[in-house]
């Protein structure tokens, strides 16, 4: 399991993070709850309250849509709508294989945002290439 400055080390490698001093990925590694998924784990059922954002630290997660899947690894995340609006989510999301998350709320993320905006710029970025898809 990695330690705190070695997890605020790592956001540097993850596109939505990577603007960011350090400082920054330090608060967002104290803000961030850790999820540690099994194998198969559901993490996320379409139709329910979406609640925030997870990033994929370690491990792989299949995002599952009517028609279509596909896989996220490292550095890579999902739930971003939660973060936005309080629609419903969309997919649903379950750990491919054994996966280590960040999970950030919808509140704790409002504030981050207030204190980086250059965020928003790497997420917009993320959902743009997801809706033309």
């Amino acid at each position: 399991m990695p330690t705190d400055a070695e997890r605020a080390e790592a956001l540097r490698n993850i596109p939505l993070f990577a603007g960011l001093g350090p400082a920054a990925r330090e608060g967002i590694v104290r803000i961030a709850g850790e999820l540690q998924a099994s194998a198969g784990q559901v993490l996320v059922q379409p139709k329910t309250a979406g609640s925030g954002l997870f990033v994929v630290e370690e491990g792989t997660v299949v995002v599952e849509r009517v028609g279509r899947e596909f896989e996220l690894g490292p550095g890579q995340f999902f739930g971003e709508l939660a973060l936005l609006t309080d629609t419903p989510r969309t997919a649903r999301v379950r750990a491919r294989t054994d996966a280590l998350l960040l999970a950030i709320s919808r509140e704790e993320f409002g504030k981050l945002l207030e204190a980086e905006p250059r965020i928003a710029l790497g997420m917009l970025a993320v959902l743009a290439r997801r809706l033309a898809d």
